[in-house]
């Protein structure tokens, strides 16, 4: 009776999240948006909007685009800059501005499995978003200190976590919320190389049985991929997910970026 009690407590915490969730009838909120389609977005519930300020861009978005900008500097030289990212509604329109924030022995020396502190800004230029990930192992042969990663939002206060799960085949993750629960999988395929082809990490619910959605890399040409470490991907979720899952498969993205799509290191 107490594990069917646990099992219905769990599918509880996990519905808060998914889509279909019960919402509180939005208030409106004057807002002077800095963009024509920023005005086109209906306010957050206020309890939401109170607790992560800055999220109510990924309100009504059912895909973000995020695009790697090109580092001259480093391409010439041969050296790893920091990454910095401009992630797109599907209209093209700029949402956020991402750039990493390291020092430089661990983007030159720890490479793809390299600590960072991702700094998110709106268009406005507050800093509204960080993705913080630790120096982890990245091997199948260390199951015990695989990669994790925490997005918080504001800055300070965690609203989830990205966990890397042990398995001999395939990439696997679960996304948890800001208590550390359980709340969606992500699967990616047995190989990660996308060669004339996009690469997909499926975004499932907790029993795999139904994909809701996908982190995508997208094949950008063979001189784009061979010659430098500018990637583009696609971040897919129903429309009404909730806005922190939303913000913690975007940290995903960037997680599964330097995984398996960065090739500072390689050859050395």
């Amino acid at each position: 009776m107490a594990s069917q009690d646990l099992q219905g407590q769990t599918d509880r915490n996990q519905q808060d999240y998914l889509p279909g969730a019960l919402q509180p009838p939005y208030q409106n909120k004057s807002t002077e948006p800095s963009t024509l389609w920023e005005s086109q977005l209906p306010p957050l519930p206020p309890a939401a909007y109170k607790s992560s300020p800055g999220l109510e861009h990924l309100n009504k978005l059912d895909q973000i685009i995020i695009h790697q900008q090109v580092e001259l500097l480093g391409v010439i030289l041969g050296t790893e800059t920091s990454n910095k990212y401009e992630i797109k509604n599907k209209l093209g329109q700029r949402v956020y501005f991402a750039m990493e924030e390291n020092i430089f022995l661990d983007r030159n020396f720890c490479g793809p499995i390299r600590s960072f502190t991702m700094r998110i800004t709106d268009n406005k230029g507050q800093e509204v978003i960080n993705v913080i990930r630790p120096l982890r192992c990245n091997s199948c042969l260390f199951p015990c200190y695989l990669q994790e990663l925490e997005v918080q939002a504001p800055p300070g206060a965690a609203i989830g976590f990205i966990v890397q799960n042990w398995d001999p085949l395939l990439p696997k993750f679960t996304i948890q919320n800001e208590r550390k629960e359980d709340v969606l999988k992500i699967i990616g395929p047995y190989t990660t190389c996308g060669c004339f082809g996009d690469v997909n990490f499926e975004v499932k619910t907790l029993h795999e049985n139904s994909t809701i959605g996908k982190i995508s890399k997208y094949w950008s040409g063979f001189v784009n991929d061979v010659f430098t470490n500018a990637d583009n991907f696609g971040v897919q979720f129903p429309v009404d997910l909730d806005v922190k899952m939303k913000a913690a498969m975007m940290g995903a993205c960037f997680l599964i970026d330097l995984m398996f799509f960065d090739h500072s290191l390689e050859g050395i």
